[in-house]
């Protein structure tokens, strides 16, 4: 295979980082379309990086590769899950491989390296799981989109008028990661429950990896609330799940979870543990809606598994970058044009069956579900929605300008109402 023209494929992942050699600039309009990602394939967020892999190259299998006249070529960069070496993939991509623009990174401190190279570089960089509100917020640069994407305190705010609307709770723990990515998703669940009546009892910050949760659950039991929100990813999301059961809590008090803790990531390696766990998302893949249904088989019938929201997301940003690419007629060397036409684009033809824009400050509107995991009659659980929050901004209900003067979302600013 010519390194100078390597495209992913699905059976390629293992070596999507062994190439890289210098490449000529080309003349405006010309050649192929050369798209830079960037995906952790080793790392302590592996798993996740090669779903993004896969979700956006399957987008690109189905158009051929093609847009327009011109070929579309992938070239994909290991970011090892560490914000230096992500920077340097960067650059690489940027400055020898020529690359149009960059897409992808999972993790927030990578993402955010990235981000400042973009901004000081001026190459268009989308982000569709990079979701630290301030990239779309107070620290917002021009040529970071959050394509497809979401920020992290925009989906858990469904969920805490659910709860203390619908299910009638009035008293809940939170426990969470500690770092920026749980600080806000517990602050948008937190300020709201807390503005429309609710009780935070107390909040628990645990390590990444984390191994043993019987000290925090032990904590939550006698705080006797009667509700749990939980912020957890990837193997911390097992493992809280799994030992919630262990101590006999599954059914007795109600755990809510952050859109993470549910993902197809984290529940297809559990079983029944996970069944019963409300959360609040963009995307569920249990939906009835005919485009997520023809997503979620396509995606099942290319990797054999149902979709996480790392494969979701990449697959629709790919969408939406082609969208965009069109608008301009595939002359993504005009960089101005082509963000103008990535804001101004509205997906409607996304897999979530409904039209997505972006906002004024680049993050995209989305219905968001209440979403249960059931069992589906194959054995495998999903997500299933229960309840529909439409046109749910980054913004919530609140006024742009008041909500924008308030701290972002920390382990000491959790925007709760003081009683």
């Amino acid at each position: 295979m010519d390194r100078r023209t390597f495209v992913n494929s699905s059976s390629a992942l293992a070596g999507l980082a062994a190439f890289g050699a210098f490449i000529p600039v080309r003349a405006q309009g010309s050649g192929p379309i050369r798209i830079g990602l960037l995906t952790p394939l080793t790392g302590v967020v592996a798993s996740g990086g090669k779903e993004i892999a896969e979700g956006f190259n399957l987008y690109w299998e189905q158009v051929g590769k093609k847009i327009g006249n011109r070929p579309v070529e992938i070239f994909i960069e290991d970011d090892g899950s560490n914000p230096d070496i992500a920077l340097q993939k960067a650059r690489k991509l940027t400055e020898q491989t020529k690359v149009d623009f960059l897409v992808g990174d999972l993790l927030a401190n990578t993402g955010l390296a990235v981000a400042e190279y973009a901004k000081g570089n001026g190459i268009p960089y989308f982000i569709p799981v990079i979701a630290a509100d301030d990239l779309t917020q107070r620290k917002r640069i021009p040529n970071v989109i959050r394509v497809a994407g979401y920020s992290a305190s925009q989906m858990p705010r469904p969920l805490a008028d659910y709860a203390f609307k619908k299910m009638g709770l009035r008293k809940v723990v939170t426990i969470s990661q500690d770092y920026t990515f749980g600080h806000e998703q517990c602050g948008g669940f937190a300020q709201v429950f807390t503005e429309l009546g609710g009780t935070i009892v107390a909040q628990h910050w645990h390590p990444l990896n984390t191994q043993d949760f019987s000290p925090y659950i032990a904590q939550i039991q006698s705080a006797a609330p009667d509700g749990v929100f939980a912020m957890e990813t990837g193997a911390d999301a097992t493992r809280f799940i799994q030992q919630w059961t262990n101590f006999g809590l599954k059914g007795k008090l109600k755990l809510l979870g952050a859109m993470n803790a549910t993902d197809q990531s984290v529940i297809r390696t559990l079983g029944a543990e996970a069944e019963g766990i409300l959360s609040a998302a963009h995307f569920a893949e249990g939906s009835e809606a005919a485009a997520t249904r023809k997503f979620v088989a396509d995606y099942e019938a290319a990797y054999k598994k149902l979709p996480s929201i790392y494969g979701f997301s990449h697959y629709s940003a790919a969408m939406w970058l082609a969208e965009a690419i069109k608008r301009v007629n595939g002359n993504v060397e005009d960089r101005p044009k082509l963000l103008a036409a990535v804001r101004g684009t509205v997906l409607s033809n996304s897999p979530l069956g409904h039209e997505v824009r972006l906002d004024e400050y680049g993050n995209p509107v989305y219905d968001v579900y209440i979403r249960n995991v059931v069992k589906r009659p194959d054995g495998k659980y999903w997500n299933v929605p229960i309840e529909t929050y439409r046109n749910v901004s980054q913004f919530w209900t609140y006024k742009v300008d008041d909500y924008l003067k308030q701290p972002p979302y920390s382990r000491t600013f959790q925007g709760i109402k003081k009683t």
